[in-house]
């Protein structure tokens, strides 16, 4: 099994947005809702037009199945509401091009993340890189680990530090530093 990180370079991300915002938006709105709201992808595949319309959104999480409930930030709202405006009622925001009214599947979703970060020199990535990404600049930016627990269903601090590679962070700058007596 592949280990994935978040994407921690702000630089990267915005590459990764540029990329797909020029290539198709579908995907580049996949990659920038994963980004900001922490959601699973599986939660994101099944979210239609009229889920994302208002200021709340409620879905019951398909892993826990547990009801959540939560805001887009203010700066991704007015996106979601652009792209949405070409929809029908009952539109799946990731539709498959396959056919029908369909989402498209995690392993379609994990195709279009893959060949953007090949194309943005990105490695260890996967579907819930998006979800870590968010984490990782959320807690960055706030520093406030128990919002970010409760957000991601988390049962302790130390859990949520370690699935958003924040102690990966503290492990590699330990080993940095690191010069042993022997070598003076």
């Amino acid at each position: 099994m592949n280990i994935v990180q978040p994407i921690r370079d702000p630089e990267k991300v915005n590459a990764m947005l540029n990329y797909l915002k020029g290539t198709n938006e579908r995907d580049y709105m996949l990659f920038y809702i994963g980004i900001s709201a922490g959601l699973r992808i599986s939660d994101m595949l099944q979210l239609q037009k009229e889920d994302v319309q208002y200021t709340h959104v409620d879905i019951v999480e398909k892993k826990t199945n547990k009801r959540k409930r939560f805001k887009f930030p203010p700066y991704i709202r007015k996106e979601v509401q652009r792209y949405i405006q070409e929809l029908k009622e009952g539109e799946y925001l990731f539709k498959s091009r396959q056919g029908g009214n369909r989402p498209i599947d995690r392993s379609t979703a994990y195709r279009i993340l893959r060949k953007a970060a090949e194309v943005c020199g990105i490695r260890e990535i996967g579907t819930h890189t998006l979800r870590k990404t968010f984490g990782y600049h959320f807690y960055l930016d706030s520093k406030d680990v128990a919002t970010l627990q409760n957000l991601f269903n988390h049962s302790t601090p130390e859990t949520t530090l370690i699935y958003i590679g924040i102690n990966q962070d503290a492990l590699d700058k330990a080993m940095d530093k690191f010069k042993p007596s022997w070598l003076k």
